[in-house]
């Protein structure tokens, strides 16, 4: 039969690597065929019970296997594995990374070293991850149709591949959103939102990461960036009440900063109208803004 005895430690289902095939070159999977050298190999290391052992056995099949791209992803994703069972999540984000270049449109490697990032706490390749698998996900049936492919049929395949890297697309828009609300440091997750944005068009997630970018903004003291993070915010919250003020209030703040009284005035007044935690703070600016106004400031 053509199929491959797959290693216990194997959690994600894998496929094909680097299909010749056009609608499915945008995306990296794995398969050793059946019968060949390195499915033998790997037949042998299954086999092997002794964790020691298996992982030496890796590691030269890995070698011995270098000129294979397939076989080089998938035994460092195995010895990744491994390594994470053994409880050396530093190890395997290293083996990890190591068969992201050898398969580096991988979505399953792409979840998998997600999810070592996010136990490691490491916020930085989290995003990394996130956004390599965002831009994969969202390059599925860009590439133009083949010639000798019936544009029904093109579609239909797209369709489905689409269909079936959804949940992979999901789970890393939610790694990556949980990776800025824990960066702790204002800059880097500035940076974070601006790499996710781009990423992940249309995020379900999308108010959140503008109210984050807004209040970062505010840390970072980048008035002029933040009213145009707040302006964007307001037209896309008529109607949620919460995000609404808060964006108002952030940006009435803004405007204050950069001198334009009349339009702080005019923002901070409307927060007023709406109860919730930042109606107080507005109403505190909005006295300090006609205090300037009447100065003449």
């Amino acid at each position: 039969m053509n199929r491959i005895r797959w290693s216990a430690l194997l959690v994600l289902t894998l496929l094909i690597v680097r299909s010749n095939v056009p609608a499915k070159a945008q995306m990296d999977k794995i398969s050793i065929p059946a019968g060949t050298p390195e499915d033998r190999a790997l037949q042998a290391i299954t086999n092997e019970t002794d964790n020691q052992k298996r992982t030496a056995m890796l590691q030269d099949f890995v070698q011995k296997f270098a000129s294979n791209p397939a076989a080089v992803a998938y035994g460092n994703w195995q010895l990744a594995q491994t390594s994470l069972s053994g409880g050396n999540a530093a190890a395997a984000l290293i083996y990890g990374d190591k068969a992201l270049v050898a398969s580096p449109r991988n979505l399953d490697i792409l979840v998998s070293q997600t999810g070592v990032a996010q136990q490691l706490k490491d916020w930085g390749k989290v995003v990394g991850y996130a956004v390599r698998g965002g831009e994969i996900y969202n390059s599925i049936g860009k590439q133009p149709n083949p010639s000798n492919t019936m544009n029904k049929d093109f579609e239909a395949t797209v369709t489905q591949e689409k269909e079936a890297a959804k949940p992979s697309y999901e789970f890393l828009e939610a790694a990556g959103f949980n990776a800025i609300t824990a960066e702790q440091n204002p800059k880097q997750r500035m940076n974070f939102i601006e790499r996710f944005t781009p990423a992940f068009p249309g995020s379900k997630f999308e108010e959140q990461v503008a109210q984050y970018a807004m209040y970062t903004l505010q840390q970072l003291n980048d008035s002029p960036r933040l009213v145009s993070y707040g302006e964007k915010a307001l037209a896309a919250n008529k109607e949620e009440p919460g995000a609404y003020s808060t964006a108002l209030y952030r940006l009435g703040y803004s405007y204050a900063k950069l001198g334009r009284l009349t339009e702080a005035r005019q923002v901070l007044s409307e927060a007023l109208k709406i109860n919730g935690p930042f109606q107080q703070p507005a109403r505190d600016l909005l006295t300090k803004v006609n205090s300037a106004r009447a100065k003449g400031k």
